[in-house]
């Protein structure tokens, strides 16, 4: 059975860590790295960073980051946010980064997904997917930080993106997200039904019993957790203590 994983994201404006709900009214919460070294001693299975301004001159910024992530974490980084072509793809990981999360560039041009995976690897193609309830029924997907709804049918966009060579689906609930009402586990469920690829659920958890909610209710793969780690509510530890009673297989701490 296949441990679940505890992956802390860090949304990263002008450098800083910051903090919404419902993708606005942001907080600064401190320095990427030395958040994302916090989640590392306390053996996070990975760690994302999200730059939200995904401006062109924020990439250096962005790039600095990485490589210093690189050089002081022992667990994997992803990055995500502006990514618009292979070049931005081969910048990051380049400077260090373990995946590439992309979300609109994908939508604007879906063979980007493939190109990615054919030169980098399925391992390193992280595909970001927001998505919204319809009044009647199922999910659309949006783009640009959740403000553009694109009509885009979510089991039809995440199946065509396992096809073009998505290693993994990073689910971001946008009636969820910042909420601390819990995952969507209705959502969640609709893509594990429709995927065989790793499913990260994201938005809306705000208490450890959320995580345990989400990995018995769904056949999801990871947890993204925000605000419960930033704010030091609760250790990955903690977490990791919690679902091991519950019976949910986790990594052992080093």
């Amino acid at each position: 059975m296949l441990t679940k994983r505890i992956i802390p994201c860090l949304d990263i404006k002008n450098g800083k860590v910051v903090k919404g709900i419902n993708f606005v009214g942001l907080k600064d919460v401190g320095d990427p790295i030395e958040l994302a070294k916090r989640y590392d001693q306390q053996c996070a299975d990975e760690v994302v960073f999200l730059d939200i301004t995904a401006s062109y001159e924020e990439r250096n910024i962005i790039k600095d980051l990485i490589e210093r992530g690189a050089s002081e974490l022992t667990i994997p980084l992803a990055v995500g946010g502006g990514i618009r072509t292979i070049d931005d793809f081969r910048m990051i990981l380049a400077s260090g980064a373990d995946k590439v999360s992309v979300n609109s560039a994908a939508i604007a041009n879906p063979n980007l997904i493939k190109e990615a995976a054919d030169e980098f690897g399925v391992q390193c193609v992280v595909v970001a997917v927001d998505a919204k309830k319809r009044e009647n029924g199922g999910y659309d997907v949006y783009v640009k930080g959740g403000r553009e709804n694109t009509g885009i049918d979510l089991v039809e966009w995440v199946t065509k993106c396992e096809a073009l060579g998505a290693g993994e689906i990073l689910l971001t609930s946008m009636d969820a997200d910042g909420t601390k009402a819990g995952y969507d586990i209705d959502m969640i469920n609709t893509v594990c039904n429709a995927v065989d690829i790793p499913v990260i659920a994201s938005g809306g958890c705000g208490s450890i019993q959320d995580i345990v909610d989400v990995f018995k209710q769904t056949n999801c793969d990871a947890a993204l957790v925000a605000s419960l780690f930033h704010f030091k509510e609760a250790t990955v530890e903690d977490v990791r203590v919690e679902l091991r009673k519950h019976d949910i297989n986790v990594r052992r701490a080093m």
